[in-house]
């Protein structure tokens, strides 16, 4: 299923472009009863969640951008709100983040759900396969293999998902590989809501610390893994969130439309 059939399948929901890619505008009750309907009938959807640093990534990426096209995409965070707000007049109904939102979905799901987690270290994998476990008690949660494989490793892993055939697939790669992986190698054969997490399994390990409250509710949460992490982060937060605001201006002077960056300008 991908993002427009998605769209029709919840029968309230709107779509807002940003940066050319499709981005459902939906509450966070109505969100988790879709997801819980398209896995009681067991509509293959692939979900993914966009923020100012997937979209600057798709913004020069064909391959990324492509592969976006066919997930249901879901808002995460203040640079998405902004520039729904500047080219929709409002921000998106609520902040889908997956490291709040995916939780949340497990422990709101009442029907016993098995759970696939393929990626982070095995540790942190482990660890965060407890977490959930405890969270979310009527679910099983398997851990598959950790994000540290060969291309040769993959026929093995990708058997093991076929075989398990989880309800949900939890892929903790990064981004694009995660998307790029799940585009390549997943289908309705494997299992029913793959899901690209991001650093979900660290968050939840506790191996990667989160904002305290106060911040997150400021939406200032990228303030704090700047602080945590300033040599990994500072070129995806200082130089990312104003280019991403540079290109969302562009993409409302050309009337909706993303517009490609000048020769020579900053990527």
């Amino acid at each position: 299923m991908n993002m427009h059939t998605a769209r029709a399948a919840s029968g309230l929901d709107t779509l807002k472009t940003i940066l050319g890619i499709s981005v459902l505008a939906i509450r966070w009750d109505d969100a988790i009863a879709l997801l819980n309907r398209l896995i009681s009938e067991r509509r293959f959807t692939k979900v993914s969640f966009l923020n100012a640093h997937n979209a600057n990534i798709a913004y020069t990426d064909p391959v990324f951008a492509e592969a976006l096209d066919d997930f249901l995409i879901l808002p995460d965070g203040i640079g998405v709100d902004l520039a729904a707000k500047l080219l929709y007049g409002a921000p998106f109904p609520d902040n889908l983040n997956g490291t709040d939102f995916v939780p949340a979905f497990l422990r709101a799901s009442t029907k016993p759900l098995t759970v696939g987690l393929l990626g982070a270290t095995r540790v942190n994998a482990e660890a965060a396969s407890v977490k959930l476990a405890a969270l979310a008690t009527q679910h099983r949660f398997v851990v598959i293999h950790d994000g540290y494989f060969s291309a040769a490793q993959e026929p093995e892993i990708i058997g093991r998902i076929a075989r398990l055939r989880p309800d949900m697939l939890l892929v903790a790669m990064g981004v694009p590989r995660q998307e790029l992986w799940i585009e390549r190698h997943i289908d309705e054969r494997h299992c029913t809501l793959p899901i690209a997490v991001g650093a979900l399994l660290d968050f939840l390990s506790g191996s990667v610390p989160r904002a305290p409250m106060w911040m997150r509710r400021l939406r200032l949460e990228w303030l704090f893994r700047l602080a945590v992490e300033p040599g990994r982060l500072w070129r995806r937060y200082v130089v990312g969130n104003p280019l991403f605001l540079w290109r969302v201006v562009k993409q409302k002077w050309s009337g909706g439309r993303a517009v490609a960056d000048a020769p020579g300008e900053l990527r």
